[in-house]
């Protein structure tokens, strides 16, 4: 019997296990009675069960996986496009230096415990966060103070103009009950509240019976965490109402169940080091690569690669081309994408004096044409993704070889090596943390890069008041018709493919449309559970 075969059984005994009631007397099992119409049960992947649990301060809502907290309210929203809407917040304004934002508060919120919501709160909430939060950056926030019951006040300690997509992921905590145990049992205002936890199996979210916007219309949300397997097990027993896959599974007919597959800005990549190899780090990690810091190299590299055969051999065709990190967002810059051009790559690496050898392989004075590509070990996509790479790269004469590596190790191995990475963010902040340059090391944080440039463009970005013109200023660190970051720059990061996130879902059951997804198949796809509907 194969390991795949026994998981399933496993995952089967589990869901029996729950509908049977094997419980002790406080714990309650999910209803999944196909006649209770406005409840969902929904499985999600075995990491997006929050560890810390459902407290800001610990990633709840925010970090590597963004989504919207639904036990609590945020001061600001995202809409369908990405543009800025509120929640709590009823105002804000923005200092002409940028360094204090006045945000009012509505003053009919109560928290789920009775007592009222106050700007008291919000400054509490944040200034914790600032304190303790090992995931959230605030280090571009001095304080948060409550001016009045309905006003706070955000004092920066540099100008921020993307502040507001930071308030659109954090959650508002009640400073009159916070403490150790509040990620366990959280207070909140929000559309839900946190029903009952059983780690490593369940969540169970019910409606806030006095929540101050539109009722939900599912009372009940149940979230299963489990292995694809086990998530497939579900949907084929008729257990789940909705069920994350993955592509392998995709051209499954599963009968009263239909594949639904959503754009996102989850893409994979790989940084390309663009520095000369000879150095190291502070601590004392090797940096640069001798073939990767010619930029016709890199350009040639990117060129070379053709992404929608990629998604076909790798992804079943559920994907997109990605040129990079910033794709459909407001602030990607349409230059970015790149043709693929097979002659155009060979043309460029001749024209570096990299040139083909008796064997295919290109040489250039004395050195091979070779690439070591890394990937995560635990990942089997990025491992096709770098598998298809060097199979793609060999056309051009470049001997790649890939290795898969522990996160322990891969930060540092990033540094002479390229490495296939998961990026995707509702924020520029993305695009920020990976190509501007570090105090500290005079490099960019992921891969040996440094433009000043690009620099100065980022820091007149975040400087800038107005969002439109932030944006532009965004778009020029990517291309300003000389220099930048995309195929015709320096090009330091070669970006693949976004993929798409797939799930099974009940013919019956209208899931809302959804905001392009960050990255992480998780969390993101109940942002808007509230309004989903049976038919």
């Amino acid at each position: 019997m194969t390991k795949q075969r026994i998981n399933i059984i496993l995952m089967m005994v589990m869901i029996i296990l729950l509908i049977s009631g094997c419980k002790d007397e406080n714990t309650e099992t999910p209803d999944f009675s196909s006649e209770i119409r406005d409840s969902v049960v929904v499985v999600m992947g075995v990491t997006s069960e929050p560890e810390a649990g459902f407290d800001p301060a610990y990633g709840w809502g925010a970090g590597e996986h963004v989504h919207e907290p639904l036990i609590q309210s945020t001061l600001t929203v995202t809409g369908k496009d990405l543009s800025i809407g509120y929640d709590l917040a009823t105002s804000m304004e923005v200092s002409d230096d940028g360094l204090n934002w006045v945000v009012k508060v509505r003053d009919d919120v109560s928290f789920t415990d009775g007592e009222k919501l106050t700007a008291e709160d919000v400054a509490f909430t944040y200034n914790t966060l600032k304190s303790t939060s090992s995931v959230n950056d605030f280090t571009m926030l001095d304080r948060a103070e409550a001016a009045d019951g309905t006003t706070v006040v955000f004092h920066m300690n540099r100008p921020y103009s993307i502040w507001p997509y930071t308030m659109a992921t954090v959650g508002i905590v009640p400073e009159h009950s916070y403490g150790p145990n509040y990620g366990e049992n959280p207070v909140g205002s929000g559309r839900y509240v946190l029903k009952q936890w059983d780690r490593g199996q369940q969540v169970i979210l019910e409606a806030n019976s006095n929540y101050y916007g539109e009722a939900p219309n599912i009372k009940k949300v149940t979230i299963l965490f489990m292995e694809e397997d086990g998530a497939l097990a579900a949907i084929r027993a008729g257990q789940a109402d909705l069920a994350y896959t993955a592509a392998p599974y995709a051209n499954m007919n599963i009968p009263g169940y239909e594949l639904l597959s959503f754009q996102t800005v989850d893409n994979r990549g790989f940084n390309l080091p663009a520095i000369p190899s000879g150095s190291v780090s502070a601590d004392g990690v090797p940096v640069g690569n001798d073939f990767t810091c010619d930029v016709k190299v890199r350009r040639a590299i990117n060129m070379g690669i053709n992404r929608e055969e990629m998604i076909e051999n790798v992804l079943n065709g559920y994907g997109s081309p990605a040129y990079s990190v910033c794709d459909k967002m407001p602030w990607y810059e349409p230059s970015s994408k790149a043709e693929y051009n097979q002659s155009g790559a060979n043309a460029l690496l001749d024209e570096a004096g990299w040139l083909k050898g008796a064997d295919g392989i290109r040489e250039k004075d004395g050195k091979r044409a070779e690439l070591l590509l890394l990937y995560p070990a635990s990942d089997s996509v990025r491992q096709a993704l770098a598998a298809d790479t060097v199979n793609q790269l060999k056309k051009l004469g470049i001997d790649g070889q890939i290795q898969g590596v522990g996160w322990d190790t891969a930060y540092d191995s990033a540094q002479s090596n390229p490495l296939v990475w998961g990026w995707g963010a509702h924020t520029p902040m993305e695009f920020y943390n990976i190509y501007h340059t570090m105090k500290d090391t005079g490099l960019a944080a992921y891969s040996p890069y440094a433009n000043v440039r690009v620099d100065r463009y980022m820091d007149e970005a975040l400087a800038e008041k107005d969002m439109g013109k932030s944006n532009e200023l965004w778009r020029k660190a990517q291309w300003d018709g000389e220099t930048g970051i995309t195929h015709e720059g320096d090009i330091p990061w070669v970006w693949l493919v976004n993929i798409d996130h797939l799930y099974w879902s009940r013919e019956d059951l209208n899931v809302a449309e959804q905001k392009i997804h960050p990255h992480g198949h998780g969390w993101s796809i109940v942002n808007n559970v509230d309004q989903w509907g049976w038919e």
